[in-house]
């Protein structure tokens, strides 16, 4: 009960954000621009700033590391597995793949601060920070493959990517901002936290393409029970414990990010099926992610 009090702001942001989109008819031309803002600019703010901050001891992060790849490539393989036995459109596959292994990292920071602090921020942004290099590439070469958008003008185009890897470049340079560029740099990461979840809530959708439930209550369950159960082995294999093992598990049970019907958009993929996806595994998991919380605060 402690923890689904704790996570209840964030949530709370959430389900605002489905009445400002219900209630308040702003449009889609407004929402497109608030997810630009937050996708372009606050994120990739909220990114560097994490990573900067963020102590890089590479050895001893290393078996996390390890452990948070293999769960992504663990979505990954269950997220292939289906395709021997269903057929779908080969772009409406690739963008509902997406959602096998890609995390929503507003969600990921916003629960990790809520629940364990800095210390749980640091540790997930490092996560986020490494992660979404490799899930990037991997969903713009799916989408790319079957798509007629070139791979590599996609991966130059996305802020995720820079970000993070500019965030990286100047952490092990040694660079500490000076106190004016922190607080700008702070302010903007916190503005990504609360514009970004509330752009979360407003980007619900409970419809999608005919003929994709079975692919899609597979994928649910993949991202919320499956890949979850899956790092709690993983943990005990890589040696985890404490802080580093309760966040490989939060970062496994996270619901599908948003950014996925972003690129599916920008790439002619199936944005319906994706979206739908996003929203079932967002409202999914404001049961699952307490639970698996919670069973972490007895280990």
């Amino acid at each position: 009960m402690n923890t689904a009090l704790l996570l209840l702001p964030d949530f709370a942001l959430i389900l605002l954000g489905v009445a400002i989109r219900r209630w308040m008819h702003l449009g889609d031309h407004f929402w497109s621009g608030i997810e630009k803002l937050v996708y372009f600019i606050l994120f990739p703010a909220l990114l560097v700033n994490a990573i900067i901050k963020t102590r890089l001891d590479l050895g001893a992060a290393l078996p996390l590391l390890a452990a948070s790849f293999a769960a992504i490539a663990g979505g990954m393989l269950l997220g292939i597995l289906p395709k021997l036995m269903i057929r779908l459109p080969a772009l409406t596959y690739a963008s509902m793949f997406q959602c096998a292994y890609r995390f929503n990292s507003y969600i990921a920071l916003a629960v990790a601060g809520m629940l364990f602090g800095a210390p749980g921020i640091a540790t997930m942004g490092l996560l986020v920070g490494t992660a979404v290099p490799l899930v990037n590439l991997v969903s713009v070469w799916m989408l790319a493959r079957h798509g007629e958008v070139g791979l590599w003008r996609e991966v130059g185009r996305n802020p995720l990517i820079w970000a993070t890897t500019a965030g990286f470049l100047l952490n092990l340079a040694g660079f500490v901002p000076p106190p004016p560029l922190q607080a700008f740099l702070g302010r903007l990461a916190d503005a990504s936290i609360a514009l970004g979840l509330i752009c979360v809530g407003a980007a619900l959708r409970l419809d999608s393409t005919p003929g994709v439930r079975g692919f899609s209550a597979w994928l649910v369950i993949v991202k919320l029970f499956a890949l979850p159960s899956f790092a709690l082995m993983l943990g005990r294999l890589f040696g985890l414990s404490g802080l580093n093992y309760r966040m490989l598990v939060l970062f496994a049970a996270l619901p599908a990010a948003s950014s996925a019907y972003i690129l599916a958009m920008r790439m002619g993929g199936d944005g319906k099926s994706v979206a739908w996806l996003i929203s079932a595994t967002t409202l999914g998991s404001m049961l699952t992610l307490p639970l698996w919380a919670a069973w972490l605060s007895r280990l």
